[in-house]
């Protein structure tokens, strides 16, 4: 299914249709991206990219890019900065629409003074234990706190002082005022301002209240325009506040934002609290947010997943109204899927095992030809020895009767090259295999007269003369997850020792110049990429995925 017909069939591409059908938002459809500066995206956040840039698209509307920078004490240009590049990377663009919450601090401030004067809004001198312990719970009602009724002219005197930096942090803050017996948590008195002197990272110390996010993001939605803010479910229950906010300042109905919740992107073995990936990073169990390991999209970028992959991922699970668990292998399936079609092939050894053509002449060179991509097509030459190397697990001294690879006295075809034989078996004083001697049959490359002759099993090499020494990391999940795809509270006891794998491999000289961010298929290994430290001296390959596709077999099953 296109992008296109996954966005037509969802439920929030219905709901915009319906708003339309009644004469609402007739300026067009708009819609934003609203990410908090305060961490890399993630593989999460890349569901949400695709559904509001998707949406403004298909409507022939616009899409925002704003920060919701409104706490400053988390935040960091870094963030931004690696935000934005990530959904370029996407594919998305704002174009001219780059906000920030922190571009309307006056205008919400001017709007948090108008609560106070409709008595929608008060100053409270409680501390925030003192919140917390008066609020109820969900079978019981909160308690109203004792600064509720302050007259509006002192608000307005409170708040204008907490502006101006006479209190401490904590000391006051500004509550919206609803009702304290609401059965719905959020309604029930929300703090919208605290007092907070830190140096924000735009506006520097010109404020020291900050909104909270829930106060900033509808106002700043409507301040843009938005028409459809579309959310994940966890801001289900923040709705009737968002339409409360905005109702009470006076926002009409038929062009004021409508807030749209949709299914979050949970991953099985995948880990997406940036809380507890920031931990990772501090902590050092990571190289960084880029640590192909890590589920950012940075991190994944660097592990060598495309955005092609990833959109197609994300329109292939869709958007549901409730949440659930995807197996992580549909979407290294989507990756698979991708680099098989458009990623060349070459040949690398992980584990080498010498192996001597016993009558192939010293010194001689033979340049063999190979296909590029057995669709695309293209050729290149492979240079052929009289030392090859082959991986290790090919070979097999004593090997039950259905190992069709390299064993003493049987024949295996040397992939693009010769069907050798294995004569003798050479090792060292300990008893381990060092090398093996076989013989070419020398008519048996393409094109000669026994090149059809039928053998079982083929196997990659390379030439020992001619491969390049090449640093592979293989890399496995971070951290494993249990069946329902939970991790224990104490989640670094999850972390895999075998999450990454570093050989020192041989690769096929064509490589040698190629840039970083090239794909490759390694036959019969899996998909590798050339890491961004990569240099013409020291080749560096990350392992993107296998070439077992677990998903295929999930789905045949089903």
């Amino acid at each position: 299914m296109s992008e296109n017909e996954t966005i037509s069939n969802n439920f929030v591409q219905q709901a915009i249709e319906e708003d339309l059908k009644n004469g609402k938002y007739t300026e067009g459809i708009h819609t934003r991206f609203p990410p908090e500066p305060n961490g890399y995206l993630h593989i999460g956040h890349a569901k949400s990219i695709c559904l509001n840039f998707g949406l403004a698209e298909y409507n022939h509307g616009l899409c925002n890019l704003r920060f919701d920078d409104t706490n400053p004490t988390k935040e960091d240009v870094e963030y931004v900065d690696s935000i934005q590049e990530d959904i370029h990377w996407l594919g998305f663009d704002w174009q001219d629409r780059k906000f920030y919450a922190s571009d309307y601090f006056d205008q919400l401030y001017n709007y948090a003074v108008e609560l106070i004067k409709k008595n929608l809004a008060y100053v409270d001198d409680s501390s925030a234990e003192e919140i917390r312990s008066t609020r109820g719970t969900l079978t019981e009602p909160g308690k109203e706190s004792p600064f509720r009724n302050r007259s509006v002219e002192e608000n307005i005197d409170l708040f204008t002082r907490m502006k101006n930096g006479e209190f401490e942090d904590g000391a006051r803050v500004l509550r919206a005022k609803i009702d304290m017996s609401s059965p719905n948590m959020n309604m029930r008195d929300p703090v919208i301002y605290r007092i907070a002197h830190t140096t924000h990272h735009r506006t520097g110390d010109q404020w020291c209240i900050y909104p909270m996010y829930d106060f900033a993001h509808p106002l700043s939605d409507a301040i843009e325009g938005i028409t459809h803010s579309v959310c994940t479910l966890e801001f289900e229950d923040h709705r009737p506040f968002y339409d409360w906010l905005l109702e009470s300042l006076g926002f009409n109905v038929n062009t004021r934002p409508r807030q749209i919740e949709f299914a979050r992107l949970d991953l099985t073995n995948t880990l997406t609290s940036k809380r507890k990936l920031l931990q990772l990073v501090k902590d050092h169990h990571v190289s960084g947010w880029d640590d192909p390991r890590m589920p950012t999209l940075s991190g994944l970028r660097r592990r060598g997943f495309t955005p092609a992959a990833i959109r197609n991922f994300c329109n292939e699970i869709g958007v549901a109204k409730a949440n659930s668990l995807v197996d992580i292998s549909m979407l290294e399936h989507a990756v698979r899927e991708d680099l098989n079609e458009n990623a060349d092939r070459v040949i690398a050894v992980l584990d080498p095992l010498k192996i001597v053509l016993t009558n192939v002449p010293a010194g001689k060179v033979e340049y063999l030809i190979a296909e590029n991509h057995p669709t695309h097509g293209g050729k290149r030459y492979i240079p052929f020895t009289r030392e090859i190397f082959i991986e290790r697990e090919d070979f097999m001294e004593c090997a039950p009767k259905k190992f069709f690879r390299l064993k003493p006295d049987c024949e295996v075809r040397l992939k693009h090259a010769y069907i050798i034989k294995c004569d003798e078996v050479i090792k060292d004083s300990d008893g381990n295999i060092i090398e093996v001697h076989c013989t070419i049959d020398p008519t048996s490359k393409s094109g000669g007269a026994t090149a059809n002759r039928k053998i079982k099993g083929t196997i990659h090499w390379v030439s020992a003369d001619f491969a390049l020494k090449a640093e592979v990391r293989l890399y496995d999940y971070l951290l494993k997850s249990d069946e329902n795809g939970n991790f224990p509270d104490d989640f670094i006891s999850a972390l895999n020792p075998q999450s990454l794998i570093v050989k020192n491999a041989l690769i096929e000289p064509s490589v040698k110049f190629t840039a970083p961010g090239t794909h490759y298929q390694f036959l019969r290994l899996g998909y590798f990429v050339v890491d961004y430290d990569s240099t013409i001296d020291h080749l560096i390959f990350n392992r993107v995925v296998g070439l077992k596709d677990s998903w295929s077999k999930i789905q045949n099953k089903g």
